[in-house]
C-alpha cells in the first residue's frame, strides 16, 4: 500500500499536489503501440498517392509516431531510488504529458479526415461500372467520437494537465483542442486544405507551448515539494 502523501511543508504552508505514482511499464507499452500505429498509417496514406486531399494528416500521424519516441525517453529516465534527481523523478508524467498533448492530440485530430479520405479515394475505391457510389452520412462521423472520452479524460482528472494548470485553464485548453479538431475536419470535408492546415498547426504549436510549460512547472514543483518536505533518510 502506498504512503499518504504530506500535504504540509517543514514551513507550514501546502505543499504543491504533484500527480500520482504511475506504472512505467503501462506507459512504456502504449509508446510501443503510439509508434507504429500512426506510422503505419501515414504510409498508407502515402501509398494511395493522394497527398493534396489528404492535407496535413500525414504530417500529424508522423509527428504522433515521433512524439511517442520522445514521450519514451521521459519516461526511461524515471527513477526514484538512490541518486534520483529532480528530472528523473518527474520522467514519467513528464512522458506521460508528451504522450498526451503531443502524440494522442494529433492523432485524433488526424483520423476524422483519414477516414474521409480513404472512404472517399477513387484510387482505392475504383468505380465499375453501373455501380452506385453509396455516401456514408453521418456514420462519418464515427471515428470523432474517440474525442470525447478523451476530453473525459483530460477533465475528469484523469490527464497530467489537471495537475499543472488550474481547472478553468484546463477547461479552456480542452475546448480548444476540440473546436480546432473539429474546425480541421470541417475544413478538410469543404476542401479548403489551407485552412485545414491553419487549424491543424495552431493545434500543434499550441500542444507543443502546453508541453514545454508543463515539463517546466513539474520540475518546479518537485523542486518545492522537495524542499518543504525532505525525504526521510532511509534506516
Amino acid at each position: 500500500m502506498s504512503k499518504v502523501r504530506p500535504t504540509i511543508g517543514i514551513n507550514g504552508r501546502a505543499l504543491p499536489i504533484l500527480p500520482p505514482e504511475r506504472d512505467e511499464r503501462v506507459w512504456a507499452k502504449l509508446v510501443r503501440i503510439m509508434f507504429y500505429t500512426p506510422g503505419f498509417l501515414a504510409m498508407l496514406l502515402l501509398k494511395a498517392g493522394e497527398p493534396e486531399a489528404f492535407g496535413i494528416s500525414v504530417e500529424l500521424l508522423m509527428l504522433s509516431s515521433a512524439a511517442a519516441i520522445v514521450g519514451g525517453l521521459y519516461i526511461g529516465t524515471q527513477s526514484s531510488g538512490a541518486g534520483a534527481d529532480r528530472s528523473s523523478q518527474i520522467g514519467n508524467w513528464s512522458g506521460a504529458l508528451v504522450l498526451e498533448l503531443l502524440a494522442v492530440v494529433p492523432l485524433l485530430c488526424a483520423i476524422p479526415a483519414l477516414f474521409h479520405e480513404l472512404a472517399h479515394s477513387r484510387l482505392l475505391h475504383a468505380l465499375a461500372p453501373g455501380s452506385v457510389d453509396i455516401t456514408l452520412g453521418a456514420s462519418e462521423l464515427l471515428p470523432m467520437v474517440a474525442i470525447l472520452p478523451f476530453m473525459l479524460y483530460q477533465l475528469a482528472g484523469f490527464g497530467t494537465l489537471h495537475y499543472i494548470v488550474p481547472k478553468p485553464v484546463n477547461w479552456a485548453i480542452n475546448i480548444g483542442i476540440f473546436c480546432l479538431i473539429v474546425a480541421s475536419y470541417v475544413a478538410n470535408r469543404e476542401s479548403a486544405y489551407g485552412l485545414e492546415k491553419r487549424f491543424a498547426s495552431i493545434l500543434v504549436v499550441a500542444m507543443a507551448f502546453t508541453v514545454f510549460y508543463g515539463v517546466l512547472k513539474l520540475k518546479q514543483m518537485q523542486t518545492t515539494y522537495d524542499a518543504q518536505c525532505p525525504p526521510k533518510a532511509s534506516k
